[in-house]
């Protein structure tokens, strides 16, 4: 018989909601303000990582060189946008995601949000969906300005297993972005991968799909069988 996770580590921006298109277009926005237009393949190497190293890869498409009073600026007016566009436009479901989390409460399995988004923004996510299924689905939630290295280091996602007390090898981390599936790998965790707006190679322990809809306990079970591929990082 396929043995369930003892816990899923979800990601949120990309991965539960709609919102990394708000991300994108406050970058695009404050690339405007500086002169510039942002790529397609600058935003898309973007996805999923800290705002320092977004704020780089944006000044690195533009050709710009900014001081780090500068880049704080910026990175502060694009979560202060990411957060207004929250506010007013709404935090929809990616498909699949919201059948997804309230499956594994239903289940009694132990359950993480494990995001780069910073807390302030993340809380704003998290309101949504407790409003939205009637009860916050997570047990524990780990945001990017609470670990000591973002994703794609095994730091948050090990962080959330220690706070649920669970091993590592024993759970489902489910992910969009190429670092954050690098960072769930990287903890010794098997990883569904759901990519977006970034391919994403096959890899030992990874198993991808286009998309939540029609993922249940028995596919989580079998992401699970397929992995880990690796002992965490550091062990």
């Amino acid at each position: 018989m396929t043995k369930s996770p003892a816990a899923v580590l979800f990601d949120m921006d990309g991965t539960l909601v709609e919102t990394e298109e708000y991300w994108g277009e406050a970058m695009f926005e404050l690339a405007a303000s500086l002169g510039g237009r942002m790529s397609a393949e600058a935003r898309a190497a973007t996805v999923g990582t800290s705002m320092r190293n977004s704020m780089q890869v944006l000044y690195a498409d533009l050709g710009l060189t900014r001081s780090e009073e500068q880049l704080q600026a910026d990175a502060r007016r694009v979560e202060d946008r990411t957060g207004e566009l929250m506010a007013t436009a709404g935090i929809p479901w990616r498909p699949g995601a919201r059948e997804l989390v309230g499956g594994v409460r239903a289940a009694g399995l132990a359950t993480a949000l494990v995001t780069t988004t910073p807390r302030r923004l993340a809380d704003v996510v998290l309101a949504s969906i407790a409003a939205d299924l009637g009860a916050d689905p997570f047990d524990a939630t780990v945001c990017g300005d609470e670990v000591p290295a973002r994703k794609p280091d095994p730091a948050p996602y090990l962080q959330a297993a220690a706070v649920l007390g669970v091993d590592p090898g024993t759970c489902v981390v489910v992910e969009d972005s190429l670092v954050g599936i690098i960072a769930g790998l990287a903890a010794g965790m098997a990883v569904l991968g759901v990519p977006a707006l970034q391919p994403v190679p096959p890899a030992p322990g990874l198993t991808l799909r286009d998309t939540l809809a029609g993922v249940g306990l028995p596919e989580l079970a079998a992401v699970l069988a397929a992995g880990p591929a690796m002992e965490p990082a550091g062990c």
